[in-house]
């Protein structure tokens, strides 16, 4: 994997390619004259979240008119961040701050990463574990905690007859929606959202879905890391895949094609009672011709496991990173802008109303979001949050193998078709574990 990367990036630099994200400015190369007539620096970061694009775009030129620093933020298409960040540090005018997912993403990028330890912002930092060290070195630092579950829209599990209390475990979760989709056109909704297979989707489940079968093998044993999976939840994957893909607003065939705003606008047109997603997608749901606060609520993605016990999947795999080879003058700019987000009133309003974020920093403002407060309920009633374990998946290509074999047991759902997803999963994690570590 690194010595793919690395060839990778050369390549990028030679070819200056064109960069591969959707963003509404330029990378912002030039400085702008400090007001003593010192270089200012700028700032361009690459942003990995669509979802806040235009928050981010928001906050960036409220703080270019009150600096004069130009910050200039891009952001990537949804699946394609890694491409874009390869393609975009090839180049002159590379991001100076951009991101990275947790160890494996690390090492990728490690010898692009300033050393935060001395910053201002981890000074704010309210634990170590949301640090990304390079032995004492600080390359990465957390940003947001978030959350993701199953998004239900109240009114419509009413409308079928139940209520959230009623959903305690996977067993009461598929009488529940086999109960929906046999009623589904007398009701005029199905139970689940497409489960989309398409780029702006498919990390749902071969990155989000698939963290669960990841944590409870490491629960069991003992573990937080390993260079072979051995795939012990499986069947639960399988059950859980089959129910929202046999429960759903489309023929599973039809998957391959449907994207992540397909499967938001379902359920935002009250065509489905449940949508996995996360805390990141309030802003999108809630608000002026949306849902109201009290008609959604998160709840566990019940796996069939410890579903007495089991909380909301809640963690980060978003790590700042500022860039090394940037100029100096712009690597105290990006840390200003840092430090700025997270302790000013504006920033940190923004990031928790606006963005709709948790951050982990002793500056934050509580946060909004009903499924962040969602989670910290359940939380406080004795459940255990899932771990974001899937910062530990050996690779972006073990992650697409995943989800093709995924999008062709849908359109087949036969037992040699899911003998392909456990190949991917099993065999496929020990292929690309040993190339990212030789």
């Amino acid at each position: 994997m690194k010595k793919r990367f690395l060839s990778l990036v050369l390549a990028g630099a030679l070819a200056a390619t064109m960069l591969a994200g959707c963003g509404s400015s330029n990378s912002g190369e030039s400085s702008t004259a400090a007001e003593d007539g010192g270089a200012k620096g700028s700032v361009y970061y690459l942003n990995f979240k669509p979802e806040q694009d235009e928050q981010w775009q928001a906050l960036a030129a409220s703080y270019t008119e009150q600096t004069g620093v130009d910050v200039q933020v891009v952001t990537a298409a949804s699946g394609n961040y890694e491409t874009t960040l390869m393609s975009e540090m090839g180049k002159s005018d590379a991001p100076t701050l951009f991101q990275v997912n947790g160890p494996v993403g690390l090492a990728n990028w490690k010898d692009y990463c300033y050393d935060l330890s001395g910053s201002d912002i981890y000074s704010h930092l309210t634990s170590d574990s949301y640090a990304l060290k390079d032995g004492d070195a600080v390359d990465g630092i957390a940003y947001v905690i978030e959350s993701y579950g199953l998004i239900v829209n109240k009114t419509l599990l009413e409308k079928a007859g139940y209520t959230v209390e009623d959903i305690k475990s996977n067993e009461d979760l598929a009488k529940i929606a086999a109960d929906i989709t046999a009623r589904s056109e007398e009701l005029g909704f199905s139970a689940f959202s497409s489960a989309g297979m398409d780029g702006s989707s498919d990390w749902r489940f071969k990155t989000h879905l698939a963290n669960l079968p990841i944590y409870y093998e490491y629960q069991a044993d003992g573990i937080d890391s390993t260079d072979a999976i051995k795939g012990t939840y499986l069947d639960n994957y399988r059950a859980m895949w089959d129910l929202y893909i046999n429960n759903s607003t489309v023929d599973p065939s039809e998957l391959a094609a449907k994207t992540g705003d397909d499967s938001r606008n379902e359920f935002l047109a009250g065509e489905a009672v449940f949508f996995q997603n996360g805390s990141w997608e309030y802003s999108n749901l809630v608000g002026d011709g949306l849902f109201a606060e009290d008609e959604l609520e998160m709840i566990p993605i019940y796996f069939g496991v410890d579903d007495a016990n089991q909380g909301i999947c809640t963690g980060t795999e978003n790590f700042w990173c500022v860039n090394s080879t940037a100029d100096e003058a712009d690597i105290q700019a990006t840390l200003d802008f840092m430090n700025w987000c997270v302790t000013s009133e504006e920033g940190t309003k923004a990031m928790a109303d606006d963005m709709g974020f948790t951050i982990p920093f002793d500056t934050a403002q509580e946060s909004a979001n009903i499924f962040v407060k969602q989670d910290a309920a359940l939380t406080a009633a004795g459940k255990t949050p899932v771990a974001w374990n899937f910062s530990t998946m050996p690779s972006e290509e073990w992650k697409d193998g995943v989800g093709q074999a995924l999008t062709a047991y849908a359109a087949d759902q036969t037992d040699d078709n899911w003998e392909a997803v456990k190949s991917a999963f099993v065999d496929g994690w020990a292929t690309e574990y040993q190339l990212a570590n030789q």
